[in-house]
């Protein structure tokens, strides 16, 4: 019996490698995916940058909130010629993103921590453990302020440093929109979706967000979601993904 959804958008870049789960997905649920970002992101300048005044060896600890500030904070880095020591602390989100850090360090010889909950609230209580670090969080030019409330309420020394912006990637005219699922994950995705659609309705379609700020932005857009990750059952948006073609499938069958 096969799925309802038969076209999806995943507003990310298209996988490089053929070996993704997406790709499994497609042909195991007879499902047409799509990989289009509504978002596109922009580094800022070094001179950008400067005129922050923000000197990044005064930090010794770094938050990372998604796998795109790790590419610019390192890139900026290089673009500086600034090293980072080995003892540098990395706090990330989650563990996607602890594992991608293994692109710029030597993983097993840095103090690497993730929340194990991919929840902000569990990250805040790791760096509430650390309450001496000086805390550098690197952000894009649109970001939301909950996890520096969280920090405040802890009493952590913090500071936000924009390292790159975040522009809507617009569609053209030429292009259809004829999706039975939409999956986001970023805010600024969902952000993307309603400049672009002003008059969106969701109606049938369903919506799956990565992340909790992901998540409430598509609630406080009005949107319904229908599949929200991580959970400790569903670690990765692809297994939550299936999981919900899976229910879906059976319930099917049992009509």
């Amino acid at each position: 019996m096969a799925v309802t959804i038969k076209k999806m958008l995943v507003s990310q870049p298209q996988p490089t490698s053929s070996k993704s789960p997406y790709f499994d997905i497609a042909k195991k649920y007879g499902v047409e995916i799509d990989f289009r970002p509504f978002i596109k992101v922009e580094p800022l300048s070094t001179k950008e940058f400067r005129q922050q005044r923000v000197s990044i060896p005064d930090y010794n600890a770094i938050i990372f909130t998604a796998r795109t500030a790790v590419d610019h904070f390192f890139n900026l880095c290089e673009e500086l010629r600034i090293t980072i020591p080995e003892t540098m602390k990395y706090f990330c989100m989650t563990e996607t993103i602890a594992v991608y850090l293994q692109k710029y360090i030597i993983y097993r010889k840095r103090k690497v921590f993730f929340s194990p909950s991919g929840h902000m609230e569990d990250l805040v209580k790791l760096a509430a453990k650390h309450p001496k670090e000086k805390y550098l969080i690197p952000v894009s030019d649109v970001h939301k302020d909950d996890l520096m409330v969280c920090l405040d309420t802890k009493k952590i020394h913090y500071k936000t440093a924009i390292m790159y912006r975040t522009v809507s990637n617009s569609f053209t005219n030429e292009e259809t929109f004829d999706y039975d699922m939409l999956l986001f994950f970023s805010p600024s995705g969902i952000s993307s979706l309603l400049k672009n659609f002003p008059k969106f309705k969701q109606k049938e379609i369903r919506i799956g967000c990565f992340g909790p700020t992901t998540a409430k932005a598509a609630v406080d857009a009005g949107l319904r979601l229908d599949i929200e990750a991580p959970t400790p059952e569903a670690p990765s948006m692809t297994a939550a993904l299936e999981q919900y073609l899976k229910k879906e499938m059976s319930n099917s069958a049992e009509k």
